[in-house]
């Protein structure tokens, strides 16, 4: 497959999870939080001067290879490896970024202000990742007991889940009346063992029990 097949039958794919468009980069701090959103969930690449249509624009490859480097380096704690490729499609150059799952998170993408802030990823949307996430990560190498047994207020919260409805972090604080700290460190817990399904519905995460959860 030569490049310009290659690279078109990767535009054929649309904006995912795993790829984004680029026109082009003018702004290495933004582009901090599509490597973070990245690196924080599946992993992913950049197809660099394509448009978000999928129309092929092409760029100057060293200036923005130069702007994905400082992204990666200067705007993105811990620093986040890029492995950078330039094809000619169309008699343009398209530069594909492609960024690895962390095995370590969060990576997060430094602002104006210098406060570090981890995104995740959702189907084509970089997302402000919440403290459900957070503590997820933090807590990634607990291993799930294998007998669970609940206090009173996990087995509210679990009840709570098991109805038709999603609830967000605000429902579910409201509907069992304890501290938000006490929540999330349960939610978290529950997510982590993957009792409890964390889904964004275009406005906010709502949870609600996984199959293994009702099991």
């Amino acid at each position: 497959m030569d490049e310009s097949t290659y690279i078109h039958t990767l535009i054929s794919e649309g904006e995912h999870v795993e790829q984004d468009f680029k026109y082009e980069i003018s702004d290495a701090r933004k582009i901090a939080r599509t490597l973070s959103a990245f690196a924080n969930t599946q992993g992913g690449r950049l197809l660099i001067g394509v448009k978000d249509n999928g129309k092929v624009a092409g760029v100057r490859s060293d200036e923005e290879m130069y702007m994905i480097e400082a992204a990666a380096q200067l705007y993105c704690e811990p620093e986040v490896a890029v492995a950078m490729r330039t094809y000619r499609v169309d008699g343009k150059t398209v530069v594909v970024a492609t960024v690895a799952r962390a095995e370590h998170r969060p990576v997060k993408a430094v602002d104006e202000q210098g406060r570090g802030w981890a995104y995740v990823r959702v189907a084509d949307e970089n997302i402000l990742a919440t403290p459900i996430h957070l503590r997820v990560w933090r807590d990634s190498g607990d291993v799930r007991p294998s007998v669970l047994q609940f206090t009173r207020l996990e087995r509210g919260i679990l009840e709570l889940l098991s109805g038709e409805e999603e609830c967000s972090l605000n429902a579910i604080c409201r509907a069992m009346r304890v501290s938000r700290v006490l929540i999330l460190s349960v939610l978290s817990r529950f997510v982590s063992w993957g009792v409890v399904a964390m889904r964004y519905d275009g406005r906010r995460f709502v949870y609600r029990c996984s199959d293994l959860g009702n099991d």
